[in-house]
């Protein structure tokens, strides 16, 4: 069994959650665990998932985000453009980003761009500094996506804890030049808080807010801290 556990995201400066994250999640032995492969359920089958959980967090009334992960391989599947575009046009209003955890050739972001955008949908890229998504892999792709994202929890879990607040500045200055929407992931407590706001940062996301968890029946949103 397949599930989606959502972590919200927070406007710091509206007090507000304005979109949920969807993180894959696979039930095994009674337990849910992240699954090997995020290919072993299909696009289309995830798609419907997502659909269920739209409803149950009333995001179609709401006009909320739900933001979606897809790696290099779900990515290159050739049905995968129509399988976004036509679970889009089923979440209507809802907003719907597409966060990319690898980074993508410039034909395949101009591709993803063109056709994402005449449907209302935002492009993301993940884990900007970390593994293949260094500044110099991506500068080329940043004036095709809507937003970035920096997960300070990368750096601690490699212990490099102490290169967070340059990090978090470089690729904040970074979003300020290509206009593009910023979110902070890894707000654990209140010194994370303290941090983005004096650098700043609106738009955040952690476990400060609250971890993944499954959602299970008809759930109003929350405001933030």
């Amino acid at each position: 069994m397949y599930r989606f556990f959502v972590q919200p995201q927070v406007d710091q400066q509206q007090k507000q959650v304005f979109g949920y994250e969807l993180l894959l999640r696979k039930e095994s032995q009674g337990r849910w665990i992240v699954p090997e492969k995020f290919t072993e359920l299909p696009l289309d089958k995830q798609g419907q998932l997502l659909e269920t959980l739209a409803h149950q967090l009333s995001t179609k009334a709401t006009n909320q985000v739900l933001a979606l992960n897809l790696n290099r391989e779900q990515a290159e599947d050739r049905l995968m453009l129509g399988t976004i575009i036509y679970l889009k046009k089923r979440l209507n209003p809802a907003a719907l980003t597409i966060e990319l955890t690898e980074n993508p050739t410039l034909d395949e972001i101009q591709k993803y761009s063109l056709f994402f955008h005449q449907y209302g949908i935002k492009l993301s890229i993940d884990d900007v500094g970390t593994g293949s998504n260094t500044f110099d892999n991506i500068h080329h792709l940043l004036p095709f996506v809507d937003q970035i994202k920096f997960a300070m929890q990368n750096l601690r879990m490699h212990g490099q804890a102490g290169l967070i607040p340059q990090a978090v500045s470089f690729w904040h200055k970074i979003a300020d030049r290509y206009q593009l929407e910023f979110i902070l992931e890894g707000i654990e407590d209140g010194n994370d808080l303290l941090m983005a706001k004096k650098s700043g940062i609106n738009l955040h996301q952690g476990y400060y807010y609250g971890k993944p968890q499954l959602i299970t029946a008809t759930t109003d949103s929350k405001d933030g801290h």
